[in-house]
């Protein structure tokens, strides 16, 4: 099919989806897509949190004493990797729970920018307590205040999607369609023949693909195509992080 003759059809797609809508009477949203960012910590810092709370009767007091890192390479998450080192009584055993209670649950709201963060490893090393003011509660809270507070010592990362991506294209387009995802922060991996095309396989994050069909139809004249398909998480450039941090904080 020519060129044109695709943009025809094409127009008369779109034409024919709107009067769908106004037909039907649906309102339609139209926004910027959204990418599931996720965060992780790149090294293990120790950190003391003591949770202390008094305002006249019986206060709240928890204190931890806990290494904080990558979960370990055999580990099956995801969720939390917990490892309990409590010697002598150092903390009541019906507070060790409420201690791994209150990681897990804080790993649902990253440090950085409130992204989840799919594992981590918590050796809880030690501690201490108060006989009358040391309750459940207060040492949940000092695992979810100890989380956020060493989580920077711990190298906390932002990580994006990135999609493995095959482009089949005429050869002479080739040149301009790797020259796009390289702008992409694209990384192709290998240049193959099928039925006399041209196949492009490369990875690419999903944040940077927005509009790719569009730009891929203008530099082929519409000849190219393209499948993805999610691959693996992997830690976004400085500059990218910032500005990810940035809108999620508002």
């Amino acid at each position: 099919m020519m060129a044109e003759e695709w943009s025809k059809v094409r127009n008369a797609r779109l034409l024919s989806v709107e009067e769908e809508w106004k037909r039907f009477k649906v309102e339609v949203n139209e926004g910027e897509p959204q990418v599931e960012y996720k965060e992780a910590l790149t090294k293990t810092a120790e950190h003391r949190e003591t949770y202390k709370k008094q305002s006249g009767g019986r206060g709240k007091f928890g204190d931890i004493v806990f290494e904080m890192g990558p979960a370990d390479e055999d580990f099956k998450g995801p969720g939390l990797q917990f490892i309990d080192q409590i010697k002598g009584g150092r903390i009541p055993k019906e507070f060790i729970p409420s201690v791994e209670k209150g990681f897990a649950a804080a790993m649902k709201n990253g440090p950085l920018a409130g992204f989840e963060m799919d594992t981590m490893k918590i050796v809880l090393k030690d501690g201490s307590f108060h006989p009358v003011d040391s309750d459940a509660l207060s040492f949940e809270l000092a695992a979810k205040l100890g989380y956020k507070s060493a989580a920077k010592a711990a190298g906390a990362v932002i990580l994006e999607p990135i999609m493995k991506m095959d482009v089949v294209t005429p050869e002479e387009n080739m040149g301009d369609i790797v020259g796009d995802l390289n702008r992409r922060r694209g990384q192709v991996n290998a240049m193959d023949d099928r039925a006399g095309a041209k196949v492009v396989k490369a990875d690419v994050p999903l944040s940077e693909m927005f509009g790719y069909v569009t730009t891929l139809r203008t530099l082929s004249s519409g000849r190219a195509t393209s499948t993805m398909e999610f691959s693996h998480y992997a830690q976004t450039p400085s500059n990218i992080s910032e500005a990810v941090i940035e809108k999620a904080k508002g």
